[in-house]
């Protein structure tokens, strides 16, 4: 092998092996974001949502508004609405990051919309 593809070589090695290390920690933070927001998500639901939704069906089961099949919400894009509308008129004090943990929460437990 001559000295510059000795080089060529070694510096294609070394940048492949950084690539690949870079790859998957860029993976693994995504996952542990993904899942991160996804407990915010039914962490805010379960103390700020399930109780009134619970009282509004009468039934004290606050899952029945997003199970039943007159619901309001047909999308993703109304379901974050929703969420926003509830967060707003009840003084929720949750930060629009919230509102989207609480809808892809919401999305993946009972509606399975996709995301747009």
């Amino acid at each position: 092998m001559t000295e510059i593809a000795s080089k060529f070589y070694f510096n294609y090695r070394f940048f492949k092996t950084v690539f690949i290390v870079i790859s998957l920690f860029s993976a693994n933070t995504f996952c542990f974001a993904a899942d991160a927001a996804l407990k915010n998500g039914k962490l805010i639901e379960e103390t700020k949502c399930y109780a009134c939704h619970a009282k509004k069906s009468g039934f004290s089961n606050g899952d029945l508004i997003y199970t039943r099949s007159d619901r309001k919400v047909t999308s993703y894009q109304r379901l974050k609405a929703m969420v926003a509308i509830c967060n707003s008129e009840l003084r929720l004090d949750l930060f629009p990051e919230d509102e989207v943990d609480v809808a892809q929460y919401l999305n993946q437990q009972f509606y399975n919309f996709k995301n747009n």
